[in-house]
């Protein structure tokens, strides 16, 4: 009751059946709605659902179709344009029809008329022109998080809702809301335990429960995060003093920073960020506390999604990024068509990873939104780190303090702020007067173009058969150093010369720390990882492993996976490996030096060959490449031509300039090249050295890892923002490298001083480029 309280509505009109997700209640909709399939003597139904809706929403076509129901797409214009009443007969029409839209748009915060659902249902309204009767499902998850949704007066039949978008808990519950005029048009296939007020096990009989709720409800509902609902609630109401008030706060900080945002301007006028916004922020009735975009750089280029999400990851902010679980909406914003969408997925883009450019266009962006507990503060935060990292001090024409101020004026009575401890709070406001100096759209738009788009991206240029344009000239590039990594994220053990398996370098990232919950730690999360010094005797077969003010300590070479040891399954980077713990001696000394509960476990070699293999662009397509403990590839090549240009940069910004062996370390690479040109590897598609071979398989975009200090483990943010703004739109450094087939008649070794000889990418030229594709390396 207290949640159809908060709805305001009451048992007579719905019915709250709870399921485990918002996803969960979409998905009973679409296997218990009365729908009339092809091929019957009555007219068929329809599944209609606007463009623009979560993807849970469109994959309800996957039951629809299953039951020979058509799913009609309908575009946000076209629904506008609908408003032609069906003739009487064709609305006495009986057949069923559902049509899903979200009260608020997930991706840009857009908040679509609720009269559409009086209109839709008494006709006036009709999404295609069909004889029949249509319901709606109103999509509310991204609505009711922070404003007031009254099922008095817009009463649609369906309503999934998540309690944790509400107030933060539970996370694995949420309910369906059904008006009780359709409720009893349900159909029900499957039951479960307390669906059934009798059934015999003998033969095909079963009678449901008479109450709608305990008929959808299958099995133990999660009834201690119900009753912990009523707290939440009241807490929410205590705290706030309702929704309205929450969305006029969470209005009032997304119209602050939208108007602060799109108003920064680089020296030459173009914009910082392009906001996906069908509003102005004008209105809350119209636009939720969503601001979705892309930061830009200075000749109207898009910096990919994930470079800003690692650097606003250093100054402690949470984004979103991708497409949010929205193709459609993604699409209408970023102009992606379909085409388009099919042929980022042959780039090797899937939903949900860091490939933000594929031929320089972006796949997704970045979303911030509000809620009921964020502040002023929070605002003003994100705006400091947008300024930070995007703007030199002479872009910035007055200080960012100042751009911004909180003033108290009378409020209309449908304006009402917040209510925090004391009363109302101020509306956040920023005059004419100090937005003065920030140029106006219209005087800064007008001259300045964006560039046409450049040409392919690095992985995109690497062809299915590269040809093979030898580099000509210049001064030969030889090997400089030779860095392995035996234990992922622990500090590189430097050597001459070694032996290269199958995998990469011999024992490279074979074993890996552990949390006690069996998550693989990184330097991300315990930075003192990098005082972990591992080193290989490959006479006394050992590992030994040192750290400051502790004992070595030593793990043998031989893989005991066949004697003793359980075989269990652990995660890198989202691929499954099978891997044994190495024992009591090693975990208790990491425990120690850590000061955190945890484990050193190995890749088991009798399963390393089967469980993690990658088809790699540019070889055979029947040629697997084994993986070790790494993210990405077998090795990480860098060029020290490279890290000294980037050297000029990084001491341009800092008090004290770093030691070009600093640097090098920072970088995390196997392979260390000195070559006459900077970023000239960026142009390679592959490398022989000596009789070794190695296919290039796309650039390295880095990670917070590299602001940390490899001999101390101190962090410096301003190591990641420099190579930002010294590559322009990409955080790359550094290319991949996998290994092509080994030949067994030569000597598998790789040695410092030996001749790298490149094979360039086809219709490429030497230059410093400055973007790229994608991740770093533990």
């Amino acid at each position: 009751f207290r949640i159809l309280q908060h709805f305001h509505t009451t048992a007579e009109d719905y019915t709250v059946i709870f399921t485990s997700g918002c996803t969960a209640a979409l998905k009973l909709i679409a296997e218990s709605f009365p729908w009339i399939p092809e091929g019957t003597k009555q007219p068929s139904s329809r599944f209609c659902y606007l463009t623009d809706s979560h993807t849970s929403v469109v994959g309800m076509r996957g039951i629809t179709a299953s039951m020979n129901v058509l799913s009609v797409p309908i575009k946000p214009e076209e629904i506008l344009l609908a408003k032609s009443r069906l003739p009487a007969e064709e609305q006495n029409c009986a057949t069923p029809h559902l049509f899903s839209y979200p009260a608020q748009s997930n991706f840009s915060g857009t908040k679509y008329p609720l009269s559409w659902i009086q209109d839709i249902k008494s006709g006036r309204l009709s999404p295609i022109k069909l004889p029949g009767k249509w319901f709606v499902l109103l999509d509310a998850a991204s609505y009711v998080s922070s404003s007031p949704l009254d099922l008095g007066v817009h009463q649609a039949d369906f309503i999934p809702i998540s309690f944790y978008k509400i107030f933060g808990f539970p996370t694995g519950l949420g309910a369906l809301l059904v008006n009780n005029r359709i409720a009893p048009l349900l159909r029900k296939t499957y039951f479960g335990g307390g669906t059934a007020a009798a059934y015999l096990a003998g033969e095909d009989f079963y009678f449901p429960r008479k109450s709608i709720a305990e008929r959808f409800e299958d099995g133990t509902v999660s009834f201690l995060d119900i009753i912990a609902l009523k707290h939440g609630f009241d807490v929410l109401e205590k705290l706030t003093g309702g929704m309205e008030k929450i969305k006029q706060h969470t209005f009032a900080l997304a119209h602050y920073t939208y108007t602060v945002l799109s108003n920064l301007k680089y020296a030459n006028g173009a914009p910082v960020v392009r906001i996906y916004s069908d509003t102005d922020f004008s209105n809350p009735d119209v636009q939720g506390p969503i601001i979705n975009f892309n930061v830009l750089d200075e000749n109207g280029e898009v910096l990919g999604f994930s470079q800003v999400d690692s650097m606003a990851s250093l100054h402690n902010i949470h984004v979103r990024t991708g497409c949010f679980c929205n193709t459609g909406a993604c699409q209408m914003h970023l102009d992606l068509s379909n085409e388009d969408i099919r042929r980022n997925l042959q780039a090797g883009h899937v939903c949900g990873d860091n490939i933000d450019l594929v031929d320089g266009r972006p796949t997704g962006s970045v979303r911030i939104s509000f809620g009921y507990m964020s502040s002023f503060e929070d605002a003003q935060t994100f705006l400091n780190f947008i300024i930070a990292t995007r703007l030199s001090k002479s872009d910035v024409e007055i200080p960012f303090q100042s751009v911004t101020k909180l003033t108290t004026e009378s409020v209309p009575d449908d304006h009402l702020s917040f209510n925090s401890a004391d009363k109302l709070s101020r509306i956040l406001q920023i005059s004419d007067r100090e937005l003065r100096n920030i140029p106006s759209e219209a005087e800064t738009t007008g001259s300045w173009q964006p560039p046409e788009p450049e040409a392919e991206s690095i992985r995109a240029a690497v062809s299915e058969t590269p040809v093979p344009t030898c580099r000509k000239g210049g001064k030969p590039i030889t090997v400089a150093k030779i860095y392995l990594y035996p234990i992922k994220s622990c500090s590189a053990f430097e050597v001459t010369e070694w032996p290269v398996g199958n995998q990469g370098l011999m024992y490279d990232r074979n074993w890996m720390v552990v949390n006690q919950n069996g998550v693989c730690m990184t330097q991300k999360q315990e930075p003192r990882l990098c005082l972990v010094n591992p080193s290989i005797d490959l006479k006394q077969k050992v590992m030994v492993i040192q750290a400051e003010g502790m004992g070595p300590i030593s793990v043998p070479l031989e893989d005991s996976a066949g004697k003793e040891a359980v075989i269990s399954e652990s995660k890198v980077c989202s691929h499954r490996v099978k891997t044994y713990d190495c024992g009591e001696g090693i975990a208790g000394w990491l425990t120690t030096f850590l000061g955190r509960p945890c484990r050193l476990i190995r890749q088991s070699s009798e399963v390393k060959s089967k469980s993690r293999q990658k088809n790699t662009k540019g070889l055979s397509s029947a040629t697997n490449i084994s993986l070790s403990l790494v993210n990405e590839a077998q090795y990480l090549l860098i060029n020290i031509a490279s890290i000294l240009q980037l050297k000029e940069h990084i001491s341009a910004r800092l008090k004290e300039p770093l030691e070009i062996e600093e640097l090098i370390r920072r970088f995390r690479a196997n392979i260390v090249i000195s070559a006459p040109e900077s970023f000239e590897e960026e142009e390679w598609a592959e490398i022989s050295i000596g009789a070794l071979r190695f296919q290039v398989v796309g650039p390295c975009s880095r990670c917070q890892i590299i602001c940390i200090d490899q001999q101390s483990g101190e962090r410096n943010k301003e190591i990641l923002q420099s190579l930002s703004a010294a590559r322009g739109r990409k955080t790359n450094f550094g290319i991949y490298l996998m290994n092509q087939p080994l030949c067994s008649s030569f000597s598998n070794t790789l040695s410092v001083g030996s001749q790298v000889l490149p094979v360039l990418k086809e219709n490429t030229e030497i230059q410093s480029p400055t973007s790229s594709e994608e991740k770093c390396s533990g």
